[in-house]
């Protein structure tokens, strides 16, 4: 699976952050390189352990790594949970906010994975 059939399977605008990030190469090495990333288990952590700051800014990083390469949908659920979380001291009412993020990431990082181990 190439990057760009990635991008496709995923309903994102590949043509849009191709034209910002300039080469395929750069951008295929910075979607790989999402799978790297701790945030979504911190993420979770926070919320499990009711840390409304590891929680947010966890959730914030998603936002900002999302909005950087494209992944407008959990973009969106991300950016979402990070409102709600802003803030405040508690994370309640975050389940269902929480659960569109996970849907998302899971989607998204099951075909970077399959597009990763393709070559």
């Amino acid at each position: 699976m190439t990057i760009k059939e990635c991008y496709e399977q995923l309903g994102q605008n590949y043509e849009e952050v191709l034209d910002r990030l300039g080469s395929e190469v750069i951008l295929k090495k910075f979607v790989i390189k999402f799978l790297d990333d701790s945030s979504f288990q911190m993420l979770e952590d926070g919320l499990k352990e009711k840390n409304a700051d590891q929680a947010f800014r966890a959730a914030h990083t998603i936002k900002g790594i999302c909005l950087n390469l494209g992944f407008d949908k959990l973009y969106q659920a991300s950016s979402d949970l990070t409102e709600q979380l802003r803030g405040k001291d508690t994370v309640e009412e975050t389940d269902d906010l929480f659960l569109k993020v996970k849907e998302q990431y899971t989607k998204l990082v099951e075909v970077v994975r399959k597009m990763a181990m393709e070559g």
